[in-house]
């Protein structure tokens, strides 16, 4: 039998292929695919749960709709695997997320099938509308455009905003709210149904579209009068279902609730529906990673559970044991340990209190934390609000994300100094979930913002000093940002410190080259000078120099002398530790401009307005004009892959780092 499910799903190279299928298959095409799904994901993790509570959706979409002139527009993406298996890349699903494999999450680099970019929640309704238009105002009557977005993701303002612009623009979308936690509507039993039924039923809508097309023949259904008629609908459906809901006050016709695991009856209702003029939304209950029993009893933990053995369910942990916590935990024990000695402050998170790890003050002071669903602006907006009135908010948002926050951050915190702080988790290269997730933006966009400060710490003991010293009275609007993963220290815990504001350190001295960074990368910076120091039996990196003039230092470079008698010739490399990005330490900058003609930068951000970026301007500013080689991300967008793999590939790892030091000295 399971080899029979294998047969039917290699037998799709295209959903042209699945079409051809009788719709009683369609059962058959959904457990291949979910048992391909599984088996895949065990040994090449990734998204898992997501995507099993769509597979019966996925293949109807497919199935209906003739795809790709037809438009699939996913919100987030992590429910797409089964997309992309059905869409051509099975053979290269192994090849997911790992580097220059398939992408994570949908692109249209990457697949004609892959409409839109979809790494950032509640944009799906917003692009599927704008595609909706184009296609009305290109006379293109053909396309059907349907997107599919999460009862999570729906709590996003942008999915508000899209919502509300499609109740008032002509189009005929097909928004499709997959609802596998949270319910809009209560369920009213058999009325539920026999509603569901009325409405999607093919003779009903035949009548209701012939009805309207002689009202308008006959010029009683302007656009105003259509608006109330459709009104009216919605009441008397509400007074007889006894409830309501935002969709129809918006006027878009709903549909539901359904089931969203019965692929026959998902096919017949997305049939009736995909003529049916006018904005809709089809409500589907699903159950996140329906179909394998871990997944469904554990849905957040096998959201993206690692490696595991399909067969049996269990999870392959790697031995932590002596090994440094990851930054989010470091984060989420700290900010309890504060919480308890500090009444004033809460705790604020978008969608993430597991990934952020502030679950762990959720579970002892569940009053003073608060998720706030899928809204970064409204999150940075809500702690700005409970900082005015004197409490002291820390707000964990993903560095990707919290670009959404951009204004928010400017307008409603840093404008009015308000005491609130800003954690960004994941900054800097994130790994294998790629461009949309990688934090490399904050610093940058951040800098030239009045009344902020930016600091990144480069060990855990340095980020519990930050965050002690950013809620302490008088500090104002404060940006801690730290990497996603494993720190460097095993014994992490130490006493709270308060650090001073715009004061950086040296970690290391020297007499030829000052390296500056500032976060986490300085741990691959003092990894360079080791092996520059190592190299060659203590005598540094190949290079050599004039007997006469031979100095002493940690490191060698390569350096032509006057003939031919040439011995190594070590750098004296000298570490300084930023902090801070903003203010900067002028101290440092100061001594570094007098002793040295040549720097280099070192950041986990984009190289165009970072750190490297501010001392040069500085540098400028002051008259100094040293040799500055700036090593951060470059001026494009960084594809998927391991941490250490993009690093290697960016330049900003120890072997880098090191070769950009010997290649300054040259």
């Amino acid at each position: 039998m399971e080899q029979e499910k294998k047969n039917i799903l290699e037998s799709i190279n295209s959903p042209a292929d699945l079409r051809r299928l009788k719709v009683e298959q369609l059962p058959e095409v959904c457990d291949a695919l979910r048992q391909d799904i599984v088996e895949e994901t065990s040994v090449n993790p990734g998204h898992l749960a997501s995507g099993l509570g769509v597979v019966e959706l996925t293949v109807a979409l497919h199935y209906v709709y003739n795809t790709p002139d037809d438009r699939l527009v996913w919100d987030v993406g992590h429910q797409a695997y089964g997309h992309k298996i059905l869409t051509g890349r099975r053979d290269q699903f192994c090849t997911n997320r790992k580097l220059h494999g398939i992408r994570p999450f949908p692109s249209p680099l990457e697949s004609k099938y892959d409409t839109f970019a979809c790494g950032h929640a509640s944009n799906s309704i917003s692009a599927a509308l704008g595609m909706a238009v184009a296609a009305r105002l290109e006379g293109n009557t053909q396309r059907h455009v349907v997107a599919i977005i999460g009862d999570g993701a729906m709590s996003g303002g942008l999915a508000f905003e899209g919502l509300n612009n499609a109740s008032s623009s002509p189009n005929d979308l097909l928004i499709i709210l997959n609802d596998n936690n949270m319910s809009i509507d209560r369920s009213v039993g058999g009325m539920k149904q026999y509603l569901l039924n009325l409405n999607t039923n093919e003779t009903y809508n035949r009548l209701r579209f012939r009805a309207a097309r002689w009202l308008k023949e006959k010029g009683m259904l302007e656009e105003g009068r259509r608006q109330g008629l459709i009104r009216l609908g919605n009441a008397v459906k509400s007074a007889i279902s006894h409830q309501q809901n935002i969709f129809e006050g918006l006027n878009i016709r709903y549909f539901g609730p359904a089931d969203g695991h019965n692929v026959v009856e998902l096919v017949r209702l997305l049939r009736q529906l995909k003529d049916m003029s006018g904005p809709k939304l089809l409500h589907l209950h699903t159950q996140k990673g329906h179909g394998y029993k871990p997944a469904e009893e554990q849905a957040v933990i096998w959201h993206a559970p690692g490696k595991f053995d399909a067969a049996t369910g269990e999870r392959i942990k790697s031995d932590d044991s002596n090994q440094p916590p990851k930054f989010q935990d470091v984060f989420g024990h700290t900010l309890l340990e504060l919480a308890k000695a500090n009444p004033r402050i809460v705790g604020v998170t978008p969608a993430m209190p597991s990934g952020c790890s502030m679950n762990i003050m959720m579970k002892e002071l569940p009053e003073r934390t608060f998720d706030v669903g899928i809204a970064e602006g409204h999150a940075v907006t809500f702690s700005a609000g409970m900082a005015k009135d004197g409490l002291q908010p820390f707000c964990n948002i993903y560095s990707a994300f919290s670009q959404r926050a951009y204004d928010n951050i400017i307008h409603d915190a840093a404008m009015l100094r308000l005491p609130v702080v800003l954690c960004f988790d994941r900054a800097g290269l994130v790994g294998e979930d790629g461009p949309t997730h990688h934090g490399a933006f904050d610093m940058a966009a951040l800098r030239p913002v009045p009344n902020l400060t930016i600091a990144a710490p480069m060990n855990e003991h340095e980020l519990r000093h930050l965050m002690y010293t950013a809620q302490l009275p008088g500090k104002g609007t404060f940006v801690i940002r730290y990497p996603r993963g494993k720190g460097v220290l095993v014994d992490w815990r130490c006493p709270m410190q308060e650090l001073p504001i715009g004061k950086g350190r040296k970690l290391s001295d020297g007499t030829d080259i000052a390296v500056l960074s500032i976060g986490t990368v300085g741990n691959n910076v003092q990894k360079a000078i080791g092996i520059l120091s190592s190299r060659y039996e203590g005598t540094g990196v190949q290079g050599y120099e004039n007997q006469r003039s031979a100095p002493t230092g940690k490191a060698n470079s390569l350096v032509e002398g006057e003939n031919s008698n040439l011995v190594p010739r070590e750098i004296s490399i000298a570490h300084y530790d930023m902090r801070f990005l903003k203010p900067l330490d002028e101290a440092i900058l100061e001594e570094v401009a007098q002793r040295f003609d040549k720097i280099i930068t070192v950041e986990d951000g984009v190289r165009n307005g970072g750190l490297g970026s501010a001392v040069l301007e500085w540098m400028s500013d002051h008259g100094y004009h040293p040799a500055v080689q700036r090593l951060g991300l470059p001026d494009r967008f960084v594809e998927h892959g391991t941490v250490s793999e993009l690093q290697h590939i960016v330049g900003i790892d120890a072997e880098g780092i090191s070769q950009a030091i010997v290649r300054m000295m040259e």
